[in-house]
Parts: structure tokens; sequence; C-alpha cells
């Protein structure tokens, strides 16, 4: 492999050039990255800050960069440090799913970053976290109804940016004196959701993998408590919510498959009629297409489980005014399916396993030594035939020859 594959492919085979140094749910894979005079097609860079924070700005002074460099953008006042993560024809294209125009004024990127520009950009990321735990402390002490979930810093450090987290709206007038006062620095603040604050946090679900919105989800969508009840979920609270509080994100993903299934099943409100009586819906399995009736309405009673087609069938019966003898099929009453773990399995096996290890013998020592006893009872009838053989008496004693004595005095039969 020549050293130019090598700079585009990784060790492990991947393309690497369309990759960059991104984080979580902001990764943006650029597949056009191999196309020759990509990156010279346009000057606007996408560029990643702290958490999910990114922005989109113009390389005016037409400086080398490829994805991974850490570069100086301009700010309000000042500059901030981020990593530049697309170039090329893509980077209109993300603008516009941004909603933000490419011919508006976009701030310009300055340089890459020096030793020194990286030195204050540490020294304002180490007073996050402080910053964070007094901003609560402050927030407290005014009896404001809200939580301060994070707190970023400018790459200079002349700018914080506070996230919080509030329910009904917030007067943080007084807040933003005290918090420009204690430290010195120009305040901006924004709120976000509870969905955002549990994604920046991070997590483990109850599915044993990384949260959804800490990897990559992008955008949240409402979840309502219709959702759980297409896919017949009991709508307990502690077991759909998720982390952040909210109905979990993930009800959403299989609603669709769930509500075209349910098409294809009777409706709910009819009654089928039989010459025995009449039966109601009870329930359904809507993934395995069967349906469940009552003859109570409120009560599960004299339950019976058909097929979505048998219960079309007998629905169109009904409507042409006939009503057969009953649910099932031919009159042939299905056996009724374990559902219990217990059912599936007889309690009395552990009885007959001992039985037939009395009938062998017992021990583990004389199943052990079955093998040596069956070529024993082969040869058992060729003994018995021999000594009829004896007892018969054969004539010129073909059955018995005389000892032989070989060169050295030994006796050979």
């Amino acid at each position: 492999m020549s050293d130019e594959i090598k700079l585009k492919w990784g060790s492990d085979g991947l393309c690497c050039r369309g990759c960059g140094r991104q984080d979580h749910q902001l990764n943006t894979y650029d597949y056009l990255a191999d196309i020759p005079g990509n990156e010279e097609e346009s000057d606007l860079v996408e560029v990643q800050f702290k958490n999910t924070r990114k922005g989109y700005y113009r390389n005016s002074n037409h400086i080398p960069l490829e994805k991974g460099d850490i570069v100086a953008v301009e700010a309000s006042p000042g500059h901030d440090i981020g990593v530049v993560t697309l170039m090329g024809r893509l980077v209109p294209l993300q603008m516009r799913k941004a909603n933000l125009r490419s011919d508006a004024e976009i701030k310009r990127i300055y340089r890459k970053a020096k030793a020194v520009d990286m030195e204050k950009y540490e020294e304002a990321k180490k007073r996050e976290h402080e910053t964070m735990i007094r901003s609560r402390q402050i927030a407290n002490d005014l009896n404001l109804n809200m939580k301060i979930g994070d707190v970023e810093f400018q790459g200079d450090g002349n700018k914080a940016i506070f996230y919080y987290i509030a329910d009904e709206r917030v007067d943080f007038r007084q807040l933003i004196k005290v918090l420009a006062e204690a430290f010195r620095v120009r305040i901006e603040m924004r709120q976000i959701g509870a969905r955002q604050e549990a994604g920046r946090i991070g997590g483990i679900g109850p599915c044993g993998r990384e949260l959804c919105c800490a990897t990559w989800m992008t955008n949240f969508v409402s979840v309502a408590t219709s959702a759980a009840r297409f896919q017949d979920l009991s709508l307990n609270p502690q077991k759909l919510a998720g982390q952040c509080a909210k109905l979990k994100c993930c009800l959403n993903y299989e609603v669709d498959i769930y509500v075209e299934a349910m098409k294809r099943l009777p409706s709910k409100e009819i009654v089928l009629e039989t010459k025995d009586g009449e039966y109601f819906f009870f329930k359904s399995d809507i993934l395995k297409g069967m349906v469940t009736y009552s003859t109570d309405k409120h009560v599960a009673a004299n339950l019976v489980e058909l097929t979505a087609r048998r219960a079309f069938e007998v629905i169109s019966m009904n409507r042409r005014g006939e009503k057969p003898e009953n649910l099932n099929e031919d009159g042939e009453v299905e056996e009724k399916r374990p559902v219990d773990l217990l059912e599936q399995e007889n309690i009395n096996r552990f009885d007959r396993a001992k039985k037939k290890k009395k009938k062998k013998g017992g021990g583990n020592k004389q199943v052990a030594k079955q093998p040596d006893e069956v070529p024993q009872a082969v040869s058992n009838p060729q003994r018995e035939n021999r000594g009829k053989k004896h007892q018969n008496g054969n004539r010129g004693g073909n059955n018995h020859r005389k000892p032989q004595t070989g060169n050295n005095g030994e006796k050979t039969e």
C-alpha cells in the first residue's frame, strides 16, 4: 500500500477523510470528501464548539484548513476557539438545513489557533464547573424557579453562556447583574429543555445502551401517550419515563408499524354474533394478527382467540344475517397455549428422571461399567455353544488339541 493511500485510508480499511473530530449527535459524514476540488468549491466552513454548539464561518483569508484543525473564529466580543468539522459543498446544504442563508452576514475565521490561544482556552474551561456551582447558589438566593444545567465560556474568556431549565417564565434581569459583577464577564442566558439537558449530561438507558439524545438525535419530537396506547403498553409513568422525566423518545420508533398492523384488525366496537351468543372484543396481539373475544363486555369470560381473517369472515356473515355455530373455524376448539412458564413444564419431570436412574442401578459407578458389560453379553452365547459341544462329545476330538512343545521347551496351544 502506497503512502498516498495510507493517508486516505485508515489502518482498519475505513475512509478517514469523510470523518472529522466530531462529538456525538453533531457527526456529519462528508461523502464528497474524495471528489477532487471539493474543499475549494466553497469558502464556508463548519466549526464545532463545546457540547452541541456549532456555527458556520467564512474563510475569507483563504487559510489552508483541514478537518480537525483548531481555529480562532470571530465572536462578539473577542474570539472563540473551535474545531473544523466540515468543508466544501456540503456546508451550504447544512446551513440550509439549519435555516441559515449563505448570503447573510457570516462571521469569519481569524487564524489557526496558536499556543497563546490554547492557554486562554484551557484557563477559561477550568472555570466552568466552579462558575456553574456558584451561579446555582446565586439563583437560589434570589428565589428563582430555575436550574442552571451547564456553563460554557468563550475561547478568550470574555463571555459565558449559562444554560438553564425552567418550567415557567423567569425574570432573571437581577440575576444577570449579579453574575456579571461576580465573574466579570459578559453573560448570555439560554433556555434548554429537559431532553436537551439529558443529552448534554449523558447516561445509560434501560436498554443497556447510551442515551439516544446523547449520541445521534439532533432534534426532539414530542412524544404523546397515544404512542404507548397503540403499542398496548401499560400507562405506567415509571416505565414510560426516561431519565429526563419525560416520555421516552424510543416510543415513537415503532408506532408507525403498529398503526399499519392495526389496520388489518377488526374494529374494537364490532360485536360478533353466533348461535351461542354475542362476543365482545377483549384484547389483540397486533403483530401476530390474533384477536381475543369474550362473552362479557367488561370481564374476561369464555375467552376465544381467533385470527383476524376468521374475525372478518364472521363479521361478513353477520352482515348477511347469518350466524356461525361458533367463532372457531370448522367447529374446532383451539388448544389453550400455556402463557406462564410454569404451565409449559411438568413439575413431575424430576420424579421421572429419578425412576430411570433407579432402574439402571443407581450409582454413577455402575453406569460407567455398562460399556464393558456389553461385549460380555455378546460373547456369552458362544461359551454356551462350546459347553453344549463338550457335552455332546464330538467325534475325533477336534475340539481338544494336544499341547505342542516349542523350541524353548514352552508349551503352546
